[in-house]
């Protein structure tokens, strides 16, 4: 018995762990680590408690959104300074201090690269206050959505490659990987640029598309002969829903270097014709009467370009070209369309015969040079 009592008196501060002895110094370092982050949570309660309280009665959206954003990093990341405070203050063996701050500090990073990301969305939560993107003449409001959407997609990127970069820094390997490997380094940065090229011109390609905006977000294009709307920009690609809800994947890369038509870019007013081709005998000026009648009475029409011209003749007949203006290139499909089926309604009902015929000369032939009977 006092052998025994003699060596586990020899026991040293990290033995006694193994033997399922927890020391007084843990005992402390657990229960100052809890009463700290209760003290971080409790905390961050009341000031959230009162910074909604505060933003009620402002009518700023700025001060709303930075707490509805900031309040689940932040829940995180009290209590993770909280505890890594208690931890450097701990009389736990050194070199468990070592891991533990390690590994807080990790945590510590990550939580603050999470805050940063969600507070990109103020930023979107600010413009959708300010600019509304349902109006007809909503073209200041889509500059300002695809400037937000395409730079706050750059900025998570940013943020990421940095809070990795910080977290790895923390690696002494790591820290010093740049010493070892110096004579390598054009290599590797030929390598690792040749492996990144579509990725970094991505981004390359979204701020200039975020800087000079050739699209924006509700754009109307014609991309590869499709008829869409921009839908959605990212870091890497665009998506366009097309008329027929199908959705094209095109890269940012193709809005930078190839030619489309953007038929929103400066207003979303558009004109376009519809053909008719009919008889010469047909009366022009009755039927410029009749259009001018139907797209008049349309709300699809803007009231400004109402026009019927005869801008093509050929042997067989005349062609009508009516031009159409409306808001937006919806309604001016729309307005096509009605103004295409009425006159046609009004051709077959009023005209009949004007529509495009073939013309023919028949003559009789003389039966005494082809030695048969009269006949045509």
């Amino acid at each position: 018995m006092t052998l025994a009592a003699s060596r586990l008196g020899q026991l040293t501060t990290l033995e006694l762990p193994k033997l399922g002895y927890i020391p007084d110094a843990w005992v402390g370092y657990l229960f100052a680590t809890l009463l700290a982050v209760t003290v971080a949570l409790v905390l961050h309660y009341l000031f959230y408690l009162v910074g909604y309280r505060i933003a009620r009665r402002t009518l700023g959206v700025f001060d709303d959104s930075a707490l509805k954003h900031s309040i689940a990093p932040t829940r995180v990341l009290l209590p993770l300074l909280a505890a890594i405070l208690v931890v450097r203050a701990a009389s736990i063996p050194k070199e468990f201090i070592g891991i533990i701050s390690h590994a807080l500090g990790l945590a510590i990073i990550a939580c603050i690269g999470w805050l940063l990301i969600d507070l990109l969305n103020v930023l979107h939560d600010v413009a959708a206050k300010r600019y509304d993107i349902t109006l007809a003449d909503n073209e200041s409001a889509r500059r300002m959505y695809t400037q937000i959407a395409v730079l706050q997609r750059v900025m998570v990127v940013v943020i990421v490659v940095l809070t990795v970069a910080f977290m790895l820094m923390t690696f002494e390997p790591v820290r010093h990987f740049g010493e070892t490997v110096a004579a390598s380094a054009g290599l590797i940065g030929i390598v690792g640029g040749l492996a990144a090229r579509s990725t970094i011109s991505g981004l390359i390609a979204g701020v200039q598309i975020a800087i000079t905006q050739p699209i924006r977000l509700d754009d109307v294009v014609i991309v590869e002969g499709e008829w869409g709307r921009v839908e959605e920009i990212t870091t890497t690609f665009v998506v366009v829903r097309t008329w027929d809800l199908r959705r094209m994947i095109v890269p940012l890369t193709y809005f930078i270097e190839k030619p489309f038509q953007n038929w929103t870019r400066r207003s979303s007013d558009i004109m376009s014709t519809v053909f008719l081709y009919v008889d010469y005998s047909l009366p022009v000026n009755e039927v410029r009467r009749e259009f001018e009648r139907l797209v008049k009475a349309s709300d699809l029409w803007d009231g400004k370009v109402c026009v019927l011209q005869v801008t093509n003749t050929t042997d067989r007949s005349m062609e009508l070209r009516c031009l159409v203006s409306s808001a937006d290139s919806g309604k001016n499909f729309d307005l096509r369309c009605l103004v295409r089926e009425q006159l046609i309604a009004y051709l077959q009902k009023n005209h009949p015969d004007k529509m495009p015929r073939v013309r023919a000369e028949l003559t009789r032939i003389n039966a005494q040079e082809n030695g048969k009977s009269p006949g045509i």
